[in-house]
């Protein structure tokens, strides 16, 4: 692939509040997804004050071929983490707070009742705050999702990463299936949550494969979403097949919004939790927005 045009390069420039984001998680002994995804807008978010929270160790049970996150065998949960995060959190004056996982297949929760911990952590930390999870998809086990669910994030979050067919290469432990029945469940949901996917594009997929994943997605039960490029992490990697112009982006925002989305987040650098109080102000337009 040839080198990234100019509207991937992201800036480079930290602040004071960079070094503060920076200090609060190091102090915590905290993980973000920020540093171990290369989120190329680290930057912008840590310079904002804001960070996504990153739990269950930094070693993932699976290896995805997108995925900058370590694969290996992780430790055992730290029991502490939870309210470490809270701590953190309300540190760093957050109403919004994200908070996202390596998978952890080797549990037989698959952590599901870390993130409940996490978000109680946060609650009773931050009383009034929102709450948004990303998880894995738990392998599809309801009854872990339901534990998710019942500590009542205001925003659950599961990634379908990629167009039907480019899953086994893309994300060979997973399953498109598996994803659109994570989202289901979650719309099913008794609890007042907003449902949220995300989708890379520069994979070698098509205009329409990427109008059937966000139907499928949609259908699912989808209200918010998010359409970023995709950069590979290394040569090991899956490799960019194509760098899709902004103008492309702003079409595939509007595909989003006439097939029903209420919430779109579309861009180059656009990412899973990128200005996520944002978008989730649209599918509650009472909460706060994080200054």
């Amino acid at each position: 692939m040839s080198r990234m045009p100019k509207w991937i390069r992201a800036s480079l420039q930290t602040d004071k509040k960079f070094v503060a984001v920076s200090n609060v998680l190091s102090c915590g002994n905290l993980h973000t997804v920020c540093q171990s995804a290369r989120c190329p807008n680290q930057g912008e978010c840590w310079n904002s004050g804001t960070a996504t929270f990153m739990i269950l160790g930094d070693t993932c049970t699976r290896d995805c071929r997108f995925c900058a996150v370590s694969p290996g065998k992780p430790p055992h949960p730290d029991s502490g983490e939870p309210e470490r995060v809270a701590a953190a959190a309300r540190q760093m004056r957050l109403s919004h707070i994200v908070v996202t996982s390596v998978t952890r297949d080797d549990l037989s929760d698959g952590g599901a009742s870390v993130f409940a911990r996490t978000i109680r952590a946060i609650r009773s930390a931050i009383p009034g705050a929102t709450v948004e999870v990303l998880t894995p998809d738990f392998k599809g086990n309801p009854s872990a999702l339901d534990i998710v669910l019942d500590a009542r994030p205001e925003v659950f979050a599961h990634n379908v990463e990629t167009v039907r067919r480019l899953q086994p290469l893309i994300r060979p432990q997973a399953s498109y299936e598996c994803s659109l029945q994570v989202l289901r469940h979650a719309a099913n949901s008794s609890k007042p949550i907003a449902v949220k996917s995300g989708l890379m594009v520069g994979l070698g997929e098509s205009d329409g494969e990427i109008e059937e994943a966000l139907r499928d997605m949609h259908a699912a039960g989808c209200e918010l979403l998010t359409l970023g490029q995709y950069l590979s992490p290394s040569r090991a990697h899956a490799p960019v097949e194509r760098y899709v112009e902004p103008s492309a982006f702003d079409r595939y925002a509007e595909m989003a919004r006439r097939i029903g989305f209420q919430g779109i987040a579309s861009g180059p650098l656009v990412r899973s939790s990128y200005r996520a109080a944002e978008l989730m102000k649209l599918a509650f337009p009472w909460t706060p927005v994080d200054a």
